[in-house]
């Protein structure tokens, strides 16, 4: 399967909240069912965020340092950061981070 029918950072992080909230709906009412769905959404949409991050990173190792201009690359770092944290994701959190990082740097 090529890379294009695979889902991104974006769609997985969107998988990931789902079934943070299904797991949450589950132990709030009870439901197992809910629960066991809520954390194997969760721990599929890891194994998609790992995929696409690992594409990316084979695309191009140094794209934080070429791609945009500091203050957008700032921005887009803060948010990153901050959406994995909203969400516990921390692989999100390190790469806003990281992005933050290089826009300092330059």
């Amino acid at each position: 399967m090529s890379s294009e029918n695979k889902p991104g950072l974006v769609a997985s992080h969107a998988a990931y909240a789902k079934g943070a909230a299904e797991e949450t709906i589950g132990n709030l009412t009870g439901s197992a069912a809910w629960q066991t769905s809520g954390k194997e959404i969760q721990e599929e949409a890891k194994s998609q965020m790992r995929e696409a991050a690992e594409r990316s990173d084979r695309v191009d190792t140094d794209v934080s340092n070429t791609r945009q201009p500091t203050d957008s690359l700032a921005r887009e770092g803060a948010l990153e950061q901050k959406i994995g944290s909203l969400v516990g994701c921390e692989g999100m959190e390190q790469q806003g981070a990281e992005k933050s990082k290089v826009a300092e740097q330059k």
